[in-house]
């Protein structure tokens, strides 16, 4: 069921692979201003992500879906800890505190709409507005890191966009995603024939996350 979601957004995933932000992180030539507020806005997004993967995580107890459950608060943890630990590590060298950093209006925007499904609708549509960060956060990572390898020594690029390709291309968060995917299919496949139809509006959210 997942797949035919990220089947039905394949036009815009194939977009965003080519991205100019991306190609630039990767080519070295994003400026150093374009990607700070990149990562505080990042950073903000991802409490609320939490937030909305343990609200989801809630749901699935109550369900007594202990597995499921306990992987969503694993998960929950793993944004606030190793990839929020990425983010820290920039704003320690960028001399960035949290007085800094507030949520400009699309960030907002979405966290809000993921945080309102996640608690008011059902766990089946709480789980597949989530997908989008994963699956396409580990994709586009997985693109810039054959882009990288192709470009091999032939440019320069900040450390920091290389410490951010390889966190999101790596085997720790594939496994994670893919974890995700199964968890997604199996509410997915249990759904309503109505609820599925509600699910088809993934390519929406993905353009959202793009």
């Amino acid at each position: 069921m997942a797949q035919s979601f990220w089947d039905a957004a394949s036009p815009l995933i194939s977009v965003t692979e080519k991205h100019p932000f991306l190609v630039s992180m990767v080519d070295g030539s994003l400026p150093m201003d374009n990607f700070k507020y990149y990562v505080l806005q990042d950073a903000l997004y991802l409490t609320d992500f939490a937030a909305a993967l343990r609200i989801v995580g809630d749901k699935l107890k109550s369900l007594n879906d202990e597995t499921s459950s306990q992987r969503l608060y694993e998960l929950a943890k793993g944004c606030e800890e190793d990839e929020k630990a990425l983010h820290a590590s920039y704003f320690q060298e960028w001399d960035v505190n949290d007085d800094d950093m507030q949520s400009m209006p699309n960030t907002l925007l979405y966290t809000s709409y993921m945080i309102r499904v996640c608690s008011t609708e059902c766990v089946a549509e709480g789980l597949a507005v989530l997908l989008p960060c994963f699956w396409v956060y580990m994709h586009v990572g997985k693109c810039m890191l054959a882009l990288r390898e192709r470009l091999g020594d032939t440019v320069k690029r900040n450390p920091q966009f290389d410490a951010w390709i390889d966190m999101y291309a790596g085997e720790g968060f594939e496994k994670e995603v893919k974890d995700y995917i199964d968890i997604v299919d199996t509410y997915a496949k249990k759904s309503s024939e109505e609820t599925a139809q509600d699910l088809m509006v993934w390519p929406s959210i993905v353009e959202n996350e793009g």
